[in-house]
């Protein structure tokens, strides 16, 4: 953890406001390794910080965002680059993407930085189903639906089966556990269609839901702990 002024320190881990937190430093409530904090006093990662006697933890704080992408933007951790998705997401710490959205894909994309829970997301073994909405450009026939669902081959081989249902005329929902190289519009494309709109709405137990395009939000402990738990499945088995 970098150095970060105390009051700041005690904000970001919901101890109390900026404002409140220079008053309770100023109130002597605050230790820093023993000694009382002053107002700009900065925390360190090995530093201990008391607040009333209550020991807090200065590990670096794991962060689970779930982003709406808009179409436009590119999965990127190159800042340099105009409309990377993470200029969309004001927080300090340096987060990266789990997995990819193409610049044309919106929806749902993950951001963390928990490199280990990112690589269990990521990995196909560990079976987190990924659903699209898709937009094609004409209507796909029952037996077109049937072969999605069944698998289509692929440069790399077979798909594995996914769920499909229509959603209106040329408009469908599908889920897959695999992440391929832009896979979905790939497996239309084997079938003669072309994607004209694609917006990823859930990842496992995490779903789109109403989030605005181009906003986020901190993932619920209740869903990280889903997706953690699924981790820890494949892994056993």
């Amino acid at each position: 953890m970098k150095e970060t002024r105390i009051n700041k320190y005690l904000a970001e881990r919901g101890v109390a406001s900026r404002r409140e937190a220079d008053r309770l430093i100023q109130q002597g409530n605050v230790l820093i390794n023993g000694k009382r904090a002053e107002l700009g006093s900065v925390v360190r990662s090995k530093d201990r910080v008391e607040v009333d006697g209550e020991l807090l933890d200065t590990r670096e704080q794991k962060i689970y965002i779930a982003l709406n992408k808009p179409v436009g933007y590119i999965t990127t951790t190159d800042v340099s680059k105009t409309d990377n998705v993470l200029s969309l997401v004001d927080l300090p710490e340096r987060l990266y993407p789990i997995g990819r959205l193409d610049v044309a894909t919106s929806g749902l994309l993950l951001l963390t930085n928990d490199g280990e829970f990112a690589n269990k997301i990521m990995h196909p073994k560990y079976g987190h189903e990924k659903e699209y909405e898709v937009t094609t450009d004409r209507p796909l026939t029952a037996g077109e639906q049937a072969a999605l669902r069944n698998g289509v081959r692929l440069k790399e081989g077979m798909t594995r089966m996914a769920r499909v249902r229509s959603l209106g005329a040329s408009k469908i929902q599908i889920a897959i556990k695999e992440g391929k190289n832009r896979q979905v519009r790939r497996m239309l494309s084997v079938l003669g269609h072309r994607v004209t709109k694609l917006k990823r709405v859930r990842i496992g137990s995490v779903a789109l839901g109403s989030l605005p395009s181009g906003h986020w939000r901190l993932l619920k402990p209740k869903e990280v702990k889903s997706l953690q738990a699924l981790n820890q499945t494949a892994k056993i088995s």
